[in-house]
């Protein structure tokens, strides 16, 4: 099976672990990333976030990794990709008010193409007419209001669990990203087959 080609939306911002984190495990089996953020170009620097959970009554923020975009936000054809994927943390609450990228989400649920969601980034689907509409999404908590206020059904998963509801994948947060990932993989069709370690019985054979 070739490789995918997957959109990442992201803003000023997003949470750290949840770009870094998908972006080289999709690149590890095979599939393509393009990272954009509206009016960066490729090779441009965005600030990112990472949230942590440290007993008070909401989450902690601390400044994350710089990360270089390596796709000009301009030259994105949704059409041209397999799947749409929005990173949580900060970035979600304001990207989601531009109209090119309501356009970009708009296209992915038009054309019934997977669409990936993680921690607030359903504040930007929310942001697009009929997208969560009778969908099962699962997000940080406290974006369930807006859920449930799109039409949509919140589905309350464990931190590190995720959610599949057709061809929309959807987790609280980055403590999820295992199991988030593993789902995403599963709607793209991707097999990951487990065989023998090469290296190992070299050495073995070598030792005898």
């Amino acid at each position: 099976m070739s490789g995918k080609k997957i959109l990442m939306l992201v803003g000023e911002f997003s949470e750290e672990y949840e770009i870094f984190v998908f972006e080289q495990a999709m690149h590890a089996v095979g599939h393509t990333v393009h990272v954009v953020c509206p009016d960066k170009k490729a090779g441009d620097m965005i600030k990112t976030s990472l949230h942590d959970f440290e007993g008070h009554q909401t989450y902690t923020e601390k400044l994350g990794h710089d990360y270089y975009v390596n796709k000009t936000f301009s030259e994105v054809r949704p059409e041209e990709y397999d799947a749409v994927y929005v990173a949580g943390g900060r970035g979600p609450e304001y990207i989601r008010i531009d109209s090119r990228v309501q356009a970009i989400v708009r296209h992915f649920h038009e054309a019934g193409k997977p669409i990936f969601t993680i921690c607030h980034g359903a504040q930007v689907l929310i942001a697009v007419d009929g997208v969560v509409r009778g969908k099962e999404v699962a997000a940080l908590q406290y974006c369930e209001p807006e859920v449930t206020l799109a039409g949509g059904t919140y589905i309350d998963v464990p931190p590190d669990g995720a959610h599949v509801d057709g061809n929309l994948v959807s987790a609280k947060g980055w403590p999820g990203l295992a199991a988030f990932m593993r789902e995403c993989l599963k709607v793209l069709g991707t097999e990951i087959r487990h065989g023998e370690t090469v290296m190992a019985d070299r050495a073995e054979r070598s030792a005898a």
